[in-house]
């Protein structure tokens, strides 16, 4: 019985070796390299390795200081370069056949996710595809939003979970409550106790997302009653900032903060959760599903993060 054949070159090569190769040359190090690649350095030294046993020569000098490249090592370094980038023409032009150059999103959001989160993902969609247009349509409530969808209006929601039943959702993060504190407010604790929200007038949002905080006040015994109801967000950060009470809203909803603004947190926790959502039956745009890879691709730990980290993620992105 015939074994089987040997593997040629190109079987053995892979692309994650040529990857390696390229970052030990520009780190100078295979931690270095371990470090840009977010891998360990022994995957680093296996890769390494494993393609010069391919190769049959040494690509590497291991130096105590430095790892550097020998002369065999230095040309095929420059082939490993075109050979990616050729990768990254095929890209372009599997991109060019689904039709994502150009094209128009339409995203319809709430003002936090609007100014807070979408900005960043914008950025890192049009660094991949420059010639796709975003739209940006603000709704006030969840109501509005579902509507929007339904009637062919936009594309994609950003709002707070879930949109169910007909749609698909994917979860970008859990926002939680916080409570804002006036300038005149005698003691800032960093934790506010019940009897904090009991003795100080409390204002909160009246859209969809904040029902959920009234709705855990009025469970306390004896329940805490809110004070305002305020349709805008930014109107009741501006009431605490005036000194008329202790403001809870969700924490993107709250932004920006005023200095002056002291931020506590609740004897609680709650918090809502945000996602992008598209009706399950529709066929979406190649803008669209350009869009939406952009988007899991730029927060795909987003169930790791902390929404203080995916937020400080997003403003990266935008700088």
């Amino acid at each position: 019985m015939a074994g089987k054949p040997a593997k040629t070159l190109r079987e053995k090569v892979k692309l994650s070796q040529l990857r390696t190769l390229i970052t030990v040359a520009l780190t100078g190090s295979f931690s270095g390299a371990a470090l840009e690649l977010d891998v360990s350095q022994s995957t680093v030294s296996h890769s390494i390795a494993a393609l010069e046993d391919a190769l049959g020569v040494m690509l590497i000098h291991r130096g105590r200081q430095r790892a550097s490249l020998t002369p065999v090592g230095d040309r095929i370094y420059a082939q490993a370069l075109a050979a990616l980038a050729l990768i990254d023409d095929m890209g372009k032009e599997a991109t060019r056949a689904r039709g994502t150059e150009g094209g128009l999103v339409r995203i319809g959001a709430f003002r936090s996710l609007a100014s807070e989160i979408l900005p960043g993902a914008i950025a890192h969609l049009h660094e991949h595809h420059p010639t796709i247009q975003v739209a940006i349509i603000e709704y006030e409530s969840k109501r509005e939003l579902t509507d929007a969808l339904h009637e062919g209006k936009v594309d994609l929601v950003f709002a707070d979970l879930v949109l169910s039943g007909e749609c698909e959702t994917f979860l970008l993060m859990e926002d939680p409550f916080i409570a804002l504190l006036p300038p005149n407010f005698t003691d800032k604790p960093s934790q506010l106790s019940w009897d904090d929200l009991r003795q100080h007038p409390l204002i909160t949002s009246s859209s969809d997302c904040c029902k959920s905080v009234a709705a855990h006040l009025q469970q306390a015994h004896p329940p805490v009653e809110v004070d305002y109801l305020i349709a805008n967000d930014s109107t009741a950060v501006s009431m605490t900032r005036q000194g008329l009470g202790i403001t809870l809203l969700p924490k993107l909803a709250a932004q920006p903060i005023p200095s002056e603004v002291r931020v506590a947190q609740l004897p609680f926790e709650i918090t809502r959760p945000l996602g992008i959502s598209w009706l399950k039956e529709t066929l979406l745009t190649p803008a669209t599903y350009a869009f939406l890879d952009t988007f899991k691709h730029l927060y795909r730990t987003a169930e790791r993060d902390s929404p203080q980290q995916v937020a400080e993620h997003a403003y990266a992105k935008r700088s």
